[in-house]
C-alpha cells in the first residue's frame, strides 16, 4: 500500500480499493497459513496415537517428531524471509527514490521523508527477525525449560508487540498536545508519589 501511494498515486484509488484490499488479506491470510498447515499435516501424517494421551508443555516444537520435520519448516520459514526481504528491499528502494525525486533539493524534506522510511523500514526488520525466532526457541528448548520461556517471552515482546507500537508511539510523541499531556502527568504523577 505504501509503494502504491508513493509510486503510484494516480493509480491509488484503484489499486487499493475495498474489493482488492480484501483480495490482498485472503492472500495473506492463505500464505501465512502454509507453515501451520504444512507443520500440522506431517505431524498427524507421522504422530501415533499414543502420543495424543501424553502430558507434554503447549508448543509447535512438540509437533516435530522427526528431523525431517524441522527441515521442512525451517525450508519453509527461510523461504517466507527471503521473499519478504526482496519484497521490502525493492519497495523500499524505490520509495526513497520517489521521496528524493519530490523534495528535490530541499535537504530538510527529504531528511523528513527518510526518516519516516527508515522508522517504517525498521519496523518491518523487527517483523522479519520474528521468523527466526522458533529457531532459536526450538535450540533452547533442548537445553533448559526456563530460559525457553523467557527467550520466547522476550521475543513476544520484541518483535511482535514492538513493531506494532513503535510507529503510534513516536507519531505521538511527535504531537504537541500529546506531548504535552504525557509530560504534564509524568510531572504530576512523580509530584503525587514524592508527596
Amino acid at each position: 500500500e505504501r509503494y502504491v501511494a508513493i509510486c503510484m498515486p494516480l493509480r491509488h484509488a484503484e489499486l487499493c480499493s475495498t474489493r482488492s484490499t480484501m483480495y490482498c488479506i485472503f492472500i495473506i491470510h492463505g500464505l501465512s497459513s502454509v507453515p501451520c498447515i504444512v507443520v500440522l499435516s506431517t505431524f498427524f501424517a507421522s504422530a501415533s496415537f499414543s502420543l495424543y494421551k501424553q502430558y507434554s508443555s503447549c508448543s509447535v516444537e512438540i509437533l516435530i517428531l522427526h528431523r525431517w520435520q524441522g527441515h521442512v519448516r525451517s525450508a519453509v520459514h527461510q523461504f517466507y524471509f527471503l521473499i519478504m526481504v526482496i519484497i521490502i528491499l525493492f519497495s523500499y528502494v524505490k520509495i526513497m527514490k520517489v521521496a528524493k525525486a519530490a523534495s528535490g533539493e530541499d535537504k530538510k524534506s527529504s531528511w523528513k521523508g527518510l526518516r519516516t522510511v527508515i522508522l517504517h523500514g525498521f519496523q518491518l526488520l523487527l517483523c522479519l527477525i520474528q521468523l527466526w525466532s522458533p529457531f532459536i526457541e526450538s535450540t533452547l528448548l533442548r537445553f533448559d525449560f526456563m530460559l525457553f520461556i523467557n527467550v520466547r517471552y522476550s521475543n513476544y515482546v520484541l518483535f511482535n508487540l514492538t513493531p506494532r507500537c513503535l510507529s503510534p508511539l513516536i507519531y505521538g510523541l511527535r504531537d504537541e498536545t500529546f506531548f504535552h499531556a504525557l509530560k504534564n502527568y509524568e510531572f504530576f504523577g512523580l509530584y503525587k508519589r514524592n508527596v
